[in-house]
C-alpha cells in the first residue's frame, strides 16, 4: 500500500515534500478584542514615532543611544501621518 493512499483526503497531514498550498492558513481573529488590540498597537507605534521625531529635533545624539541610525530614525518618522510630520 502506498503512503499517499493512506491519507485519502489531501492536506490532512503536513508531511515533508507536501505543497505549501496544503498547509492551513493561520486563523485570524475579527472580534472586538482583536480590533482593540490593533488600535492599541497603532497608537503605541504612532506615539513612538512622535517621540522619535521630538528626540531627533531636540537631542539627536540620543538616537544613537537607542540603537538607531539617523537613516532608520528618519524612515520611521516618515511613517507618521502627514498631519503630524
Amino acid at each position: 500500500m502506498n503512503d499517499m493512499m493512506i491519507a485519502s483526503a489531501p492536506c490532512n497531514a503536513v508531511r515533508a515534500g507536501m505543497p505549501a498550498s496544503c498547509v492551513p492558513a493561520p486563523r485570524q481573529d475579527y472580534g472586538l478584542a482583536a480590533l482593540r488590540n490593533r488600535l492599541v498597537a497603532w497608537r503605541e507605534r504612532t506615539r513612538f514615532r512622535w517621540q522619535l521625531k521630538q528626540m531627533a529635533q531636540t537631542s539627536p545624539h540620543l538616537i544613537d543611544d537607542i540603537g538607531l541610525t539617523r537613516q532608520q530614525a528618519e524612515a520611521e518618522i516618515a511613517k507618521l501621518p502627514f498631519w503630524q510630520r
